[in-house]
Order: structure tokens, then C-alpha cells, then sequence
């Protein structure tokens, strides 16, 4: 009865593990949202780390996180490093950009778990009105396909894009 029952446990752990790994070798998660702004003002609230805590669904995360800016003010060499209990700790650096259309992250996380994504945000102008894609993709290594099981992380991720791009709604169009 044991032996049977461990075996029965074995195979559906084999089971699983094997799933995990079928599963897609990168990931994507994206919002999107219309703003009632220029896309040239939407563009200043991303483009410049210190404008994130206006509008950032993950500044009001940990109030005891560190922060600090280096390199460029704005724009391409920008970096934005942060350490925190909750928010754990990574780097974001902009590394390309379009005023007004386009602005690319180089997004690396270290603490709890390390991942190195990009973060992108595209703004296409309609009228008086923008529309604004948030967008993280990067590679999905093995084990979080496995978490990927347990974990929707598309929903996780995506209710905090959601809450940033109404923020970001807010203070645009404020």
C-alpha cells in the first residue's frame, strides 16, 4: 500500500515537472490604457524615474524601500535601483526611447527570486487622446514555468499595470 502510494506520488511529480517544462520558453504580460493627454506630457511621467512615484502602482508597495537615481536625469542611461523587505531589491536602466512614443527598461531583478526582463511602455497618439501599452517580456526559465502552474502571473502582474496606468490616467490628466 505504501510502495504503491509512493509510486502513484512519484509519477504524478514526474508528471508535473514534465508539464513545466513544455511550457513556453519566454512570457509576456500587457495593459493598456486611454489617456485623455498628449502623448508628449504622458511621455515626461516615464521617461524620468523621479516622476514614478506620482504614478507607480510598486513605489507605494514598501514604504521603507530605498531608492536611488544615477546616470542621466531622463531618458537613455537613466537608472533606478531600489531595495526593500517587500518590494525586494532590482535595477532598472532606460536603454531606448522615441519622445512622446516609445520608452524601452532593461529590468533586472535580484531579490526574491533574479529575473531579467525588459519593461516597455508605447504611446500611440489619437486625436487629443494616447493610448498606452505597459508591457514586461523576457525569458521564463524553468523554475518559474513551475510556478507558472500554481502562479497566474499574468493576472498578478497585470492588476499592478492595471493600478499604474489609472494612476498614470490621474496625474496626466490632472
Amino acid at each position: 500500500m505504501i510502495k504503491t502510494a509512493a509510486i502513484v506520488l512519484a509519477v504524478l511529480l514526474v508528471a508535473i515537472l514534465a508539464f513545466a517544462a513544455m511550457r513556453p520558453d519566454t512570457f509576456r504580460v500587457q495593459r493598456s490604457a486611454s489617456i485623455n493627454a498628449p502623448s508628449e506630457k504622458i511621455y515626461a511621467f516615464i521617461d524620468d524615474f523621479r516622476q514614478w512615484q506620482a504614478w507607480s502602482p510598486y513605489e507605494k508597495l514598501d514604504p521603507g524601500m530605498t531608492r536611488s537615481l544615477s546616470g542621466a536625469q531622463s531618458g537613455k542611461g537613466a537608472v533606478y535601483q531600489w531595495d526593500g523587505s517587500k518590494a525586494g531589491s532590482g535595477r532598472m536602466e532606460i536603454v531606448d526611447g522615441s519622445p512622446g512614443s516609445k520608452v524601452v527598461i532593461k529590468l533586472d531583478f535580484i531579490k526574491p527570486f533574479e529575473g531579467h526582463n525588459i519593461a516597455e511602455f508605447i504611446l500611440e497618439p489619437s486625436g487629443g487622446k494616447t493610448t498606452v501599452t505597459w508591457a514586461m517580456y523576457g525569458p521564463s526559465p524553468f523554475i518559474a514555468k513551475l510556478m507558472g502552474l500554481f502562479i497566474n502571473m499574468d493576472t498578478m502582474i497585470g492588476k499592478d499595470f492595471e493600478a499604474g496606468l489609472s494612476n498614470l490616467k490621474a496625474v496626466a490628466e490632472g
